[in-house]
């Protein structure tokens, strides 16, 4: 799945978080649902302009921001 099709970021909407095909819904609102064991089928009946392509590419794009956030090499224990 090609995320970019699907996540947006617009400086003057949601304070230029990355949304949903340009919907007021952030990829972090999106992936709390999913933490907090709201059901695929819970979230796109409380938001029927989300999509199961919107879901998913919210997670791709959360996994991709993952694989390239850089991580500080862990001190030797002594």
């Amino acid at each position: 799945m090609n995320y970019r099709n699907y996540i947006t970021i617009e400086p003057n909407k949601r304070k230029g978080k990355p949304c949903v095909r340009g919907l007021r819904i952030t990829v972090y609102e999106v992936l709390e649902y999913l933490a907090f064991e709201m059901t695929e089928a819970e979230i796109l009946d409380n938001f029927p302009d989300l999509t199961r392509e919107d879901l998913k590419a919210s997670i791709a794009y959360a996994t991709d921001r993952e694989r390239r956030f850089m991580t500080a090499p862990v001190a030797e224990l002594i």
